[in-house]
């Protein structure tokens, strides 16, 4: 099923109704792109019994009209939970890729009632690496990425428009340089921190970087998924979803 809900936010929904009272995940994509490649993701925590929501952020694919320009990772973030407030209270579960990471963790700090726990898949941009050598580190890890996976995101940046995409990397960067480890640092709900093992642009020492600033105290932990990279969520979909649960049950997640 999927609708613009009231905030303007294109949303494909899988299991039941959040109005049922069962678990919710709100699954959150990287920049440029649209929920389309979490969809393999959504299926199958849905076929586990929850409610899994994937939104186009504002500015994006579908919800492109949501916004006149494209947001500032914050700003992005208040849309989000404005949205989530809408459409399921929470707290829920919060799974986010690349950039989408630094939209969660920005939601989490700001807004701390909303989200709990949190996954976070290859956490983009990493702080003090320029433009250049992020860009750089994207472009590697396209052939290691499923071939279905290209054609997709070619189409969403190109109906997210490429100027927006541009300006949503250079809020990113800068988000990464002033204000994504902070906010991390205000996450105060159990988190897990997953790399695919290929992934060029999430290192491994980056994963644990994010895990420490979030705290053992809150519950972080890492996780790597053998032949997987940045997209481990569209790659591994069933592994991911095993880690996810496992994780949320309080199980090690390996």
């Amino acid at each position: 099923m999927a609708h613009t809900t009231q905030s303007g936010l294109f949303t494909r929904r899988y299991g039941p109704s959040p109005r049922q009272g069962g678990p919710v995940a709100v699954l959150v994509h990287g920049l440029g792109l649209s929920g389309r490649y979490f969809v393999p993701l959504a299926r199958r925590l849905a076929a586990g019994g929850a409610t899994v929501l994937v939104p186009d952020l504002p500015g994006n694919a579908r919800s492109r009209r949501a916004v006149r320009r494209a947001p500032e990772v914050g700003e992005a973030a208040d849309i989000l939970a404005r949205w989530c407030e809408h459409s399921a209270p929470g707290p829920n579960l919060f799974v986010a890729n690349s950039v989408g990471c630094q939209v969660v963790a920005s939601l989490a700090a700001r807004h701390p009632h909303l989200a709990d726990p949190l996954v976070l898949i290859g956490p983009a941009l990493e702080p003090g690496t320029s433009g250049v050598r992020q860009f750089g580190r994207l472009v590697a890890d396209a052939p290691r990425e499923p071939l279905g996976l290209l054609p997709l995101a070619a189409f969403d940046y190109l109906a997210t428009g490429l100027p927006r995409c541009a300006a949503s990397f250079r809020h990113a960067l800068r988000d990464a340089a002033e204000a994504f480890e902070v906010n991390l640092s205000r996450v105060r709900v159990p988190t897990l921190v997953v790399r695919g093992a290929g992934d060029t642009i999430a290192s491994d020492a980056w994963i644990r970087r994010v895990a420490h600033l979030v705290g053992p105290e809150a519950g972080a932990a890492t996780a790597v998924l053998p032949g997987a990279a940045h997209a481990a969520h569209f790659s591994a979909p069933d592994a991911m979803a095993a880690l996810i649960e496992k994780f949320t049950a309080g199980g090690e997640p390996g």
